[in-house]
């Protein structure tokens, strides 16, 4: 704030940009819903969206049998294989008791045993049977669970091929919502822009400046939050050019007011001492004579050494003696400091 201000006011000056703040945040909040709203304009895309209904209905109704059938082909083989592990620690067993029990038998040579002999053997080869179609259901399982897959396999690669094409379908349809969607963006955002740049043209400095300032404030948030990272990429290409005419246009604003300001600066010099005054703030001279610069054109001027009565740079006078006291004094205040008598300043407020 400026140090030329009565406190009132620069309390009060705080207090309005507060206000302006508040504005832009409520307007922000706003603006930010209406924009979130814009994405019920249109559907939300989906792959399946771009398929075909029938041929994915029936290559679905395959993936699910086919899933369903390994499932069940997998309980089945696990029992299986349970069953042939059982059946085959019985056969080893058996033949580990039959070779034991054979092996006596050759010792003693007792003819009284042949029957048993028969006997265990028929045993034995019953288990050995056993086993085999224990085995045998395994690899039944085994083909059935080998054919589960494979049709799931065929039924995946024809969900593919299904795919595919969708893919290219959804991502150009992607890209046009894209666009789509940024220039929504853009023709909610074009309006406030221009707005605010008639507002920064022609309201900023009148009493209503903390509403101007406001939506100012809300419209550049909304050009570069709400439409800048959503600008269609192209490679790339969009967002540079935009950014080469961003600065360009800036760039281009920026030399014409430097422009502008030194030749009004120039023209300002030129004129007497007294028409300059006329043109200047109370509180902006103050300002920058506390900060030792001068009022006129704003370079640095060494005021401690109390002798530069007038800018060394472009002849306004700094300092002049009162007409009542004779005292040295700063020849923008409105009253002499000494004796208080009236300086008949006439800066404006």
């Amino acid at each position: 704030m400026s140090k030329g201000l009565r406190l009132t006011e620069r309390w009060m000056q705080r207090a309005l940009w507060l206000v302006a703040f508040v504005f832009a945040a409520f307007l922000i909040g706003l603006g930010s819903l209406i924009v979130q709203n814009l994405g019920n304009v249109e559907e939300t895309l989906t792959l399946e969206g771009f398929m075909n209904p029938a041929q994915m209905a029936k290559v679905r109704a395959q993936m699910d049998a086919s899933t369903e059938a390994q499932e069940r082909a997998q309980t089945r083989l696990e029992q299986a294989s349970q069953k042939h592990t059982v059946a085959e620690s019985n056969t080893s067993a058996s033949r580990a008791t039959f070779e034991n029990w054979l092996a006596t038998r050759q010792a003693t040579a007792r003819p009284e045993q042949d029957p048993e002999l028969i006997q265990r053997t028929e045993a034995l080869d019953a288990l050995t049977r056993a086993e085999r179609t224990a085995l045998a259901a395994v690899e039944a399982e085994q083909q059935t669970l080998l054919d589960a897959r494979q049709a799931h396999e065929r039924a995946s690669q024809m969900w593919r091929a299904l795919e595919e094409p969708a893919e290219q379908m959804l991502m150009k349809e992607m890209a046009a919502s894209e666009l789509r969607m940024f220039l929504f963006r853009l023709a909610l955002t074009l309006p406030l822009l221009l707005v605010a740049v008639w507002l920064f043209k022609r309201k900023r400095k009148t009493p209503h400046w903390p509403f101007a300032w406001g939506f100012i404030l809300f419209a550049l948030f909304t050009f570069f939050f709400e439409l800048v990272p959503y600008l269609p990429s192209y490679g790339g290409y969009v967002r540079f050019i935009a950014g080469i005419i961003l600065t360009i246009v800036a760039g281009r604003y920026a030399i014409a007011w430097l422009q502008g300001y030194r030749t009004r600066q120039k023209q300002a010099e030129a004129l007497p001492d007294a028409e300059r005054r006329q043109g200047m703030r109370y509180d902006v001279a103050q300002s920058r004579i506390g900060k030792s610069r001068c009022p006129g054109c704003e370079r640095t001027v060494d005021l401690k050494d109390g002798k530069n009565d007038f800018c060394p740079h472009c002849g306004i006078g700094l300092f002049n003696h009162c007409s009542n006291c004779t005292t040295r004094k700063n020849t923008f205040a409105r009253f002499c400091f000494a004796c208080g008598a009236a300086a008949n300043t006439t800066l404006a407020d």
